[in-house]
């Protein structure tokens, strides 16, 4: 007589895929079940993982807000409200996406930051690092895309001034602005290419882009906080004496993580989904007009410090320079640190110093940016962009600065 017991029967259907699939099991094992993480993660690892799921938010909204949203100048406005007002449930799956964008900029912000402060981008883990540099850089283009597609005031006048930014480009600038509008004017064109580039290339490249990541991350394994190598302390069945099974133990703390992080979320979509305009501007309530020009243009939060730095130079084209360059030259971090040591807390006060006063300088150029400039307002960004490329520029130098602290020959629960 077949056996009537539950778990026999998962057990039954377990063998049936292993039979069938057996790299799935292999694939699970490896990456999950079997691969071992730190015993000492702290509060700061669980940005990977809430950026994985507010991707997974935004893909699966915005795969429902295509289905009402008409890219066409002259309904993409119209049909954006008809999503808020009509669509049953459509406000909050537009305010889970939008607000969804600058949650996702919040978390990959904090999840850099966590790399900074444990030297995770230092060997052998430069490959992660520059394949997360690529993610954010796909991000910021997504982004940027995706923030045009409302038509309103602010969408059309903020795409408007980033497009022309390219035609300070000598020589190609022109034909490269008309190429990217696929008009003379932000238009028609315009909003259908970039509906094509935010609904199906980049995400593609981006889901590409984090599966690489997280390919190479398991690859040479986690870093933690003390920056010790786990590997280098095996036990019995060459396990880490300060490893654990990423699944179930953190699989079970990033659920509660995303737990905490959906009660925040959901405070701001139902109480404050523009957060002040910070995360919806309030002249893209209006639809896009190009015979009125917004009193103050300015980009969404997440690329505000890098329009400080370009409002902070004179000179057009030496401004586009320095807000490339403020985003490339994140890539060369894991060559630029020259300490022998990877976590911030066994540096000395130097390093300590320096990246709390970067934090501040960022944030501060993302507040410039955002608001109207004056005299006093240029001067401060054009000091904060100095230091922030001073930053990495002295970088090989000061990263060196003693006395380091002994690094343990296990992890330490210390903070």
């Amino acid at each position: 007589m077949a056996s009537t017991n539950p778990t026999s029967r998962f057990a039954a259907l377990g063998e049936w895929f292993d039979y069938r699939a057996g790299g799935l099991t292999t694939w699970w094992n490896r990456h999950a079940a079997q691969y071992y993480a730190p015993k000492n993660f702290n509060v700061w690892y669980y940005f990977g993982s809430l950026a994985m799921f507010v991707l997974v938010n935004q893909i699966v909204t915005g795969i429902w807000l295509t289905m009402n949203y008409k890219p066409s100048a002259a309904e993409a406005f119209a049909s954006v409200e008809y999503i808020m007002r009509d669509v049953q449930w459509g406000w909050l799956i537009r305010y889970l996406h939008s607000t969804g964008a600058s949650a996702f900029f919040v978390v990959i912000y904090l999840h850099m930051f966590r790399a900074m402060l444990y030297g995770s981008y230092q060997k052998p883990r430069e490959l992660v690092w520059l394949l997360g540099m690529l993610i954010f850089l796909v991000s910021m283009a997504e982004a940027f895309f995706g923030y045009v597609l409302p038509w309103g005031q602010m969408s059309y006048w903020g795409a408007q001034v980033i497009t022309s930014l390219f035609g300070a480009i000598p020589f190609v600038g022109e034909p490269l602005v008309e190429f990217i509008r696929g008009d003379y004017l932000i238009s028609d064109a315009t909003l259908n290419r970039f509906f094509a580039l935010h609904v199906v290339a980049l995400p593609l490249v981006l889901l590409l882009l984090v599966y690489l990541h997280l390919m190479a991350l398991h690859e040479v394994g986690s870093n933690n906080p003390d920056g010790v190598d786990i590997k280098k302390q095996m036990g019995p069945g060459k396990v880490p004496l300060d490893g654990i099974p990423f699944h179930p133990y953190y699989t079970v703390k990033d659920t509660f993580g995303v737990g905490f992080f959906l009660i925040i979320f959901a405070f701001i979509i139902f109480f404050e989904p523009t957060f002040g305009g910070w995360f919806l501007e309030h002249d893209n309530f209006t639809e896009a007009n190009p015979l009125v020009t917004p009193e103050h243009i300015k980009p969404v939060w997440y690329f505000t410090p890098y329009y400080a730095m370009l409002r902070a130079i004179p000179n057009k084209l030496f401004g586009v320079v320095i807000m490339g360059a403020a985003v490339l030259i994140l890539f060369l971090v894991p060559w630029l640190d020259r300490a022998p040591v990877r976590a911030l807390r066994h540096r000395p006060f130097v390093a300590k110093a320096m990246l709390a006063l970067f934090a501040v300088s960022f944030i501060l150029l993302g507040w410039l940016g955002a608001v109207p400039p004056t005299e006093g307002k240029t001067l401060l960004a054009q000091i904060l962009t100095f230091y922030y490329f001073a930053f990495f520029i002295a970088m090989p130098f000061w990263s060196r600065i003693g006395p380091f602290k002994p690094v343990p020959d296990r992890v330490t629960y210390g903070h």
